[in-house]
């Protein structure tokens, strides 16, 4: 089966037509990469999990097809993310302390001051704004660039690379962004050599783990790494949780009521919206048995964790928003050794983001029809291109 981008404007019919053949189908996915698509929950969780899946980036590059390694090929993709243990233990292991909920919780403060001077500027314009551009990217690059110490005049370059990489950028412009930002770390990694700060990047170039420290391509990647996933995942998480209320008046209603309700509201927008697909790329290293198929070895497994979260099966009323549902078993944040390390950074911020923006605008509502709106064209993350709105404080 051939997937195009009509199926990343909207995935459902073919999920529902897929799940109902079984969990896995062979496909080829719109960049031509071929592989194997799971869309149910069961087994998207075994398989998250499946130490015959392999993560590692180094063997991955032989499987793909002539001219199909793209982002793959370059030094910046050799992170933890794309690697299996013992190296991803290691490597887990030097940053995972700044990510702890108690650590996190600590950030909260940063965050709310954060959000709060976004809202002053959103509250001025008393009018229609796109509330990507004003709110759900700035807000987690200001969070990640304060928590590595990235200047604030470098977040802009920061994003454009960054789409470079989500977006499947032709090879050129992408290879010109790699070089850009790999030049741009090294950099500022001997900043921080020279003169450390108070941040989380000073703390990795100084790190050690009984004698143990990461390499300098290791801080590039790591660095990478946790700047791209620690801002893209919460830009679409907001935006997606936004549109999702907009669409959802009676819930939208609830949460203004009762504040209480984000924690688990959270939990909602993350489960019918995941900010990521299909998880990163995996492949076999021996024959896999997925229900009544067996996936050779040296193929790429897809997991999408979009259509898991939707599966019937696990939930009931996959597509109904509702944000009193029993939390957790979701996999938006995937599942096993490779949990997202920031996970309890992007349920706090969009704890205090939602929360904050309900309370200052009590009638905020589209500026468009929901049919104009489109999602961004990429199979990794799934997020809005654009989402205008107007915000104004008055009363509904």
């Amino acid at each position: 089966m051939e997937l195009d981008k009509a199926w990343i404007q909207n995935p459902w019919p073919r999920y529902e037509e897929m799940r109902k053949q079984g969990p896995a189908r062979r496909v080829v996915m719109p960049d031509g990469v071929p592989g194997w698509l799971i869309t149910d929950y069961a087994e998207a969780r075994s398989l998250l999990d499946d130490r015959r899946l392999s993560k590692d980036v180094r063997r991955a590059r032989q499987f793909f097809p002539p001219g199909k390694l793209n982002a793959y090929r370059t030094r910046l993709s050799e992170h933890m993310l794309n690697d299996d243990p013992p190296n991803h233990t290691r490597l887990r292991k030097l940053v995972n302390k700044a990510f702890t909920s108690r650590a996190v919780s600590r950030l909260r403060p940063q965050i709310e001051r954060i959000t709060d001077d976004l809202l002053d500027g959103i509250e001025a314009s008393d009018g229609e704004v796109e509330l990507i551009e004003a709110f759900a990217f700035p807000l987690p690059i200001a969070v990640i660039s304060e928590l590595l110490g990235v200047p604030h005049a470098d977040r802009d370059r920061i994003r454009d690379w960054s789409r470079a990489f989500i977006s499947g950028a032709p090879i050129e412009p992408l290879m010109v962004a790699v070089d850009e930002q790999t030049a741009y770390l090294h950099e500022l990694i001997a900043a921080k050599r020279v003169t450390p700060g108070e941040d989380l990047l000073s703390d990795l170039v100084h790190v050690t783990d009984d004698g143990d420290r990461l390499s300098e391509d290791e801080l590039v990647a790591m660095a990478f790494l946790l700047l791209i996933a620690g801002h893209e995942t919460t830009v679409n998480l907001l935006a997606t949780a936004v549109y999702s209320l907009l669409l959802n008046p009676k819930q939208e209603e609830l949460l203004r009521g009762d504040p209480s309700l984000l924690p688990g509201a959270v939990e909602e927008f993350l489960r019918t919206g995941s900010p990521i697909h299909l998880a990163t790329i995996r492949f076999a290293t021996e024959p896999v048995p997925v229900g009544d198929v067996e996936i050779p070895a040296g193929e790429f497994v897809m997991i999408s964790l979009l259509a898991a979260n939707a599966d019937e099966a696990r939930f009931e009323d996959p597509h109904e928003l509702d944000i009193t549902r029993p939390m957790g078993g979701h996999l938006a944040f995937g599942h096993g050794i490779h949990y997202c390390l920031g996970a309890p950074l992007a349920r706090l911020e969009g704890e205090i983001a939602i929360g904050r923006l309900l309370a200052r605008f009590p009638s905020l509502r589209l500026a468009v029809d929901p049919s104009e709106l489109r999602w961004r064209t990429s199979t990794l993350v799934h997020g809005l291109r654009q989402l205008p709105v107007i915000a104004s404080t008055g009363a509904v």
